[in-house]
């Protein structure tokens, strides 16, 4: 969202940020305020972890009372998180409109949490804002209006080619670990059915370890708390090639993205990033809806069993680097206001008119 806040500071567009709270580990949530020169959230919610059903809940009951109080004539909401799903519920609600940011995404598997929210949120939505024209298919084929529907590119690219040089300027990350002149690879895994299945856990531990053995590297694995409470619970042992540090701010994760020889995860917005910054990327699912990536080259899907994971490693490391960025041109940000600015110009001026 950092890109749609920045846009509408530079146009001067009132705007009010609600901060829900579902990430509440200071490396995973204030750091990325700061650095990304973020204004204070007006509305802290501090919902913090929960079950699914009593997190969204909370966000649900603490959002409404805020757009009751504050009036938007927009809500947005981006991505797949239960944040986003109390968001579009609340508002559809209400006498606002919902407007959401990265509309389309499917992965087709409806045993992830995501899937649920990203497809709930789309169907309540005025504004659907597509990252790419295969986004855009999905929509449609569910019957979306077209006239809602609009093809934008993701703001996650607008975000990285902002930052991309900032953080080669300013990361130590890599020296801070050792790994100048040395190829490694970079993994992460957060997923609820990767991390809190221990027979996939331990698979994907194991052939993460079998990939990097192969090919004589390091791994370089940010742990999310869930992952980490998950391999002391489940008492797996981690092998020596990977090495597990602490969640990492913005700047350096994307440090160690783009000097990633391979990186390997269950996240989709990492597996775009990979994507934009050319790094070759295997994605610890059976599915993903980032399906582009896989299309133009720069992914593959490898499940969580090792001897798939050390295969499609080696695959990968041997593709080219030179496919095209499917997910548009860094001005995401700008084309979305302009889009929302317009329609709700029009919708004025029809009102009036009746």
């Amino acid at each position: 969202m950092a890109p749609l806040i920045r846009e509408c500071q530079e146009r001067g567009q009132s705007f009010v940020l609600i901060h829900t709270g579902q990430h509440y580990s200071d490396s995973l949530d204030s750091v990325f305020f700061e650095q990304l020169e973020l204004p204070k959230p007006d509305y802290h919610l501090g919902v913090g972890s929960a079950s699914h059903g009593e997190q969204t809940g909370q966000m649900l009951i603490a959002i409404e009372e805020v757009l009751l109080d504050e009036e938007p004539d927009v809500v947005f909401v981006q991505g797949d998180t239960n944040s986003v799903l109390a968001g579009a519920i609340a508002t559809s609600k209400l006498d606002c409109e919902l407007a959401h940011v990265e509309a389309g995404l499917r992965s087709f598997d409806r045993g992830m949490p995501e899937e649920t929210n990203r497809v709930l949120a789309d169907h309540v939505s005025d504004y659907l804002f597509a990252p790419t024209e295969q986004s855009r298919e999905y929509l449609l084929d569910e019957g979306r209006p077209e006239e809602n529907i609009s093809v934008t590119g993701n703001t996650i690219v607008d975000a990285l080619y902002r930052n991309r040089e900032l953080a080669r300027e300013k990361s130590t990350v890599i020296s801070d670990l050792g790994l100048e002149g040395e190829e490694f690879f970079l993994m992460t895994s957060h997923r609820a059915e990767n991390v809190d299945d221990e027979k996939r856990f331990r698979g994907l531990l194991e052939g993460v370890a079998a990939a990097a053995a192969e090919h004589n590297v390091e791994v370089v694995y940010p742990i999310h708390p869930r992952a980490e409470s998950r391999i002391d619970e489940f008492g797996l042992e981690i092998p020596d090639c990977i090495t597990l540090i602490e969640p990492q701010d913005y700047l350096d994760f994307l440090q160690l993205e783009a000097e990633a020889s391979l990186i390997l995860t269950d996240s989709g917005g990492v597996q775009e990033e990979a994507c934009v910054l050319r790094i070759p990327c295997v994605t610890l699912r059976e599915n993903t809806e980032r399906s582009e990536t896989v299309d133009v080259g720069a992914n593959t899907l490898a499940g969580t069993d090792p001897d798939s994971i050390v295969s499609e490693s080696s695959s990968m490391l041997q593709e080219d680097h030179h496919w095209e960025n499917p997910f548009g041109d860094g001005q995401s940000a700008e084309r979305i206001i302009d889009e929302a600015t317009a329609k709700g110009e029009t919708r004025d001026q029809i009102s009036q008119h009746d």
